[in-house]
């Protein structure tokens, strides 16, 4: 009452304001009192507000409070975290009720009906005119159709009507009139929420409000407001409210894309409650976070669990079961598809096109001469090379990738996948499937972060919506329809995860064993901001015992009771390994829980609050606030496909679990490119230099491995200070296996400084000393491409070294432009090979200084050997038609052992065509 008091002082003799208040006091004695008031919470003012603050600030104390209420509204001994809790309670107990009403709606009717019944719809979507209309709503109100309107009406309902809002003139926030009466911004807006109020004192409420506009704004002695006044105001008034606010044509298309946005939520989070559940999941995860009680995404919802380290083979040790489970991979690999998760935006990388501009995702990231994209490609030719050899087959695995709309990634990769050809695997063995964005989530207020008006801070929603999002694309079906029983997961910013038996032996235990979910893993630093892999033990509240291996994040290790410890006193080594995210996949298992009409299909669904989400809002101004986005985890599917048994169980029995879990040296399984290291940094943990040199330690072990002599690694001090000690880079078709590399390649050495790049399959290298640099360039390294499709073994390039001295200045490691993680070096001098087509190059016995490239057309063979004491001498000759002069034959023993063998072709080659001497 003292509110319409001071309103009639401050309008006196205005007969309009003192009828509306007279019909203001009625409205306030017969409506009934609220059980729950959730009340605004002091915020920024516009500049055309601040005049009339005082007055619309006392229109709140119109809605008389419990004194519960009252207290936690900033009474004295109260704090803003008990404030903030009993307000989030509240909007989740409504939001609860709320979708569990849409659940049982049967149509979009009924939907249409529910959610424009609530009071903070009403009060927002009531008038489609007039100064309170907001600006966006009465476009949409006009120019949208039912469904498109009912998911507006669900933004509102979830408190986020902020975003609907445009900027007043004055550059401030959403009017402080609008938060009162829609009550529409998360927990600081008013919301009613036993929806008792009635429809007459909303309506008084607002057209209060308006008059002070009004007022505010027109001229005491020209402008006066006729009575009666409908709540539809004038034209004219509305105009001037308005005055440089956008029109239509500006609103329109904003709001047709933010409505997609709301759509692609709506639609993708329909197991969960579309966006009224991605919102109370949201702040349910808010709340586990800030009290460490289980929430929304409680899986693991059992009386009872326990943790432990889970049992697996290690390939590194017991290399008989690496060898055998390998050989398992590559025999049923026309049973495998791959599935590659490159939605992340990879905002850590800081990676920009270098013509544009524009921010890059990952999958784009120059790395070793190529990028990460091409790299896994690679390594998956290699193994389908690998088959071939083997068994004389041609099999083309399909590749799924789910991309996003981040930094326009899915049209990066498919340009990036055209420009290639496709690889040469053909068009229709690549299926591109787009994960959906989703708001990021303010912990203080849980309102939905904002750059500007319609235009909300969205990120990929995790790898975990990869199943889902795969079921409703229909992927599974696709890979059956290529025979495909399994499918191997590995993600773009992991580069040396298929170095050796990983993969192939993942799959191949996966598929001998018939498991459904598959884990490869390693060891893991305490402290280490990286899940783990656990065998959870659990007893459910039926008595009975569930089991399975999964992957617990490091932000759940606190509220799950993980306790992150070393495996010994003073060691660095964690006692739970780390979880890679490079997996095996039963198909058919997985596409079971992804079917199921509830979280279970967005598995492991969390929130990370501990980073904060820094933008640039819509003046320019750098922000930086706690929120986050819900997340899912692709590695948790896992907890769906656990073993219940009536009785515990005993270690010996985990082997027969559907889970499991191998190991291996880290390097073999992860080393990834995640964030870009800056120039004073001495970490390289997740860095592209890091897993570069990661890669140059693997091809360290597997030179040595071969006979050859080459300087120890040093650390990755000297590393930041002065370069790696050499650079060998090799292609995994001459394996995959490092058993293969072995028979390829034996003795010789690799100074100190020096590179050796041999992009090539058919090698074979006997004691090659290499000061300098070397570098062997096939055009075909595993076939040859006709009509789009590369068929292996055809028209190979091949080289022969034995006893072959490389000597030259090699690389500039002076040079300031260097980039060695790119494959970007200045060099001083090179042996450089380029093969041709179908070209051999052969050197034997012989001593080449200095600087040379030699280049051997198609369908010719060059000999280079000793002429003089330091000279060399070379000839050409032409190969006979469709034929080459040796060739490696593969053969598989029973225990996986792949032995090789050099087959020399008799025939003759035709006459001489050239030959020269140095």
């Amino acid at each position: 009452m003292e509110a319409l008091t001071s309103a009639k002082r401050s309008f006196h003799g205005n007969a309009v304001v003192t009828e509306l208040c007279g019909s203001l006091e009625t409205s306030l004695l017969l409506r009934p009192r609220p059980e729950s008031v959730i009340l605004d919470r002091d915020g920024s003012r516009s500049r055309n507000f601040r005049s009339h603050r005082k007055l619309v600030s006392k229109c709140r104390t119109l809605s008389p409070i419990s004194e519960k209420n009252a207290v936690c509204n900033g009474g004295k001994g109260s704090s803003s975290l008990s404030r903030k809790n009993w307000r989030l309670e509240e909007e989740l107990e409504r939001l609860t009720d709320l979708k569990a009403r849409l659940k049982a709606c049967k149509s979009l009717r009924e939907r249409c009906l529910l959610v424009g019944s609530l009071p903070r719809v009403q009060a927002v979507f009531s008038f489609q005119q007039g100064s309170l209309c907001n600006e966006v709503v009465a476009v949409a109100m006009r120019k949208l159709g039912d469904y498109e309107l009912y998911l507006l009406k669900c933004l509102v309902a979830i408190g986020q009507g902020h975003i609907l809002g445009l900027e007043d003139e004055g550059g401030g926030v959403a009017d402080d009139h609008r938060k009162i009466l829609n009550g529409c911004n998360g927990l600081g807006g008013m919301s009613f929420v036993n929806g008792s109020e009635k429809s007459v004192l909303m309506g008084t409420l607002q057209l209060m409000t308006q008059l002070i506009e009004s007022f505010e704004d027109a001229k005491p002695s020209s402008e006066l407001i006729q009575w009666p006044l409908s709540l539809d105001v004038t034209a004219e008034l509305q105009r001037k409210r308005r005055r440089g606010e956008p029109d239509e044509r500006e609103v329109l298309p904003k709001l047709k894309s933010f409505v997609r946005v709301l759509d692609s939520l709506e639609r993708f989070y329909d197991c969960i409650g579309g966006i009224v559940g991605y919102q109370l999941a949201g702040m349910e995860l808010i709340r586990s976070s800030e009290t460490g009680e289980i929430g929304f995404s409680a899986t693991r919802s059992a009386q009872q669990s326990f943790y432990h380290v889970p049992e697996g083979k290690d390939l590194s040790k017991d290399t008989d079961f690496a060898t055998q489970a390998a050989g398992w991979g590559v025999k049923r690999l026309a049973e495998i598809g791959e599935i590659y998760p490159l939605g992340g935006a990879g905002d850590r990388l800081g990676l920009v096109d270098d013509v544009t501009g524009e921010s890059l995702p990952v999958a784009m990231l120059p790395y070793c001469g190529r990028t990460l994209l091409e790299g896994l490609i690679r390594d998956l030719q290699a193994r389908e090379f690998f088959h071939f050899k083997l068994y004389g087959s041609q099999v083309i695995t399909p590749v799924a990738i789910m991309t996003s709309a981040a930094k326009r990634n899915n049209e990066r990769v498919k340009d990036l996948l055209e420009s290639h050809r496709w690889f040469g695997r053909g068009r229709d063995n690549f299926q591109l499937f787009e994960q959906p964005l989703v708001p990021t989530i303010a912990a203080e207020n849980v309102q939905w972060v904002v750059r500007g008006p319609l235009d909300p801070m969205l990120k990929p929603g995790g790898h975990g919506v990869i199943w889902k999002l795969a079921k409703d694309s229909e992927l599974f079906k696709w890979f059956y329809d290529k025979n495909r029983k399994a499918a191997v997961v590995r993600q773009i910013s992991n580069p040396v995860a298929a170095t050796d038996v990983t993969l192939l032996a993942l799959a191949g235990v996966g598929l001998h064993q018939n498991k459904k979910f598959g884990f490869a893993s390693c060891d893991r630093k305490v402290g280490a901001a990286e899940g783990v892999n656990v065998l959870m033990e659990s007893k459910t509240e039926d008595g009975r015992w569930r089991y399975g291996t999964t992957c617990i994040e490091y932000t759940e290790f606190s509220r799950l009771g993980i306790a992150d410890v070393p495996v010994s006193t003073g060691s660095m080594q964690a006692r739970f390994p780390a979880n890679t995210n490079v997996l095996f996949v039963d198909l058919e298992s997985v596409e079971e829980v992804a079917s199921r009409n509830d979280c279970a299909s967005l598995p492991g669904m969390i929130m990370n609050l501990k980073k904060p989400v820094t933008f640039t809002d819509s003046y320019g101004v750098d922000q930086s606030i706690r929120a986050g986005r819900i997340e899912c985890t692709m590695q948790n599917i896992a907890d769906s496909l656990q073993n219940h048994y009536q009785h515990q169980l005993t270690s010996i029995d985990h082997d027969n679990l559907d889970t499991f879990i191998i190991y291996n040296q880290r390097r073999k399984v992860t080393s990834s490119a995640k964030r870009r290291r800056k120039l004073d940094d001495q970490t390289l943990h997740q860095t592209p230099d890091g897993s570069f040199l990661d890669i140059m330690r693997n091809a360290f072990d597997l030179l040595t491995s071969c006979g050859v002599a080459i300087d120890e690694m040093e650390s990755n001090q000297c590393y930041i200070d002065t370069g790696p000690p050499f650079i060998a880079l090799l292609h995994p078709a001459i394996g995959p296996l490092w058993n293969i590399f072995r028979q390829k390649i034996y003795g010789g050495s690799i100074r100190k400084g020096s590179e050796v790049q041999l992009e090539i399959s058919e090698l074979s290298w006997t004691n090659v000393d290499v000061s300098g640099s070397l570098v062997v360039e096939a055009e075909n390294i595993m076939g040859t491409v006709k009509d789009g499709i590369l068929h292996y073994g055809e028209g190979l390039g091949r080289c022969r070294f034995h006893n072959v001295q490389v000597s030259n200045q090699g690389i500039d490691w002076k040079c300031s432009t260097n980039v060695y993680w790119q494959n970007k070096v200045s060099r001083h001098e090179s042996l450089k090979i380029i093969l041709k087509g179908c070209s051999e190059f052969d050197a034997s016995d012989v001593v080449i200084k200095g600087s040379h490239v030699f280049e051997v057309p198609d369908g010719h063979k060059m000999r280079v050997r000793r002429s003089g004491p330091t000279g060399f001498s070379c000839t050409l000759e032409r190969l006979p038609e469709s034929s080459r002069s040796w060739a490696w034959k593969y053969a598989m023993r029973e225990n996986g052992e792949v032995e090789l063998e050099m087959v020399e072709n008799s025939s003759k080659t035709p006459q001489l065509r050239a030959s020269f001497a140095r």
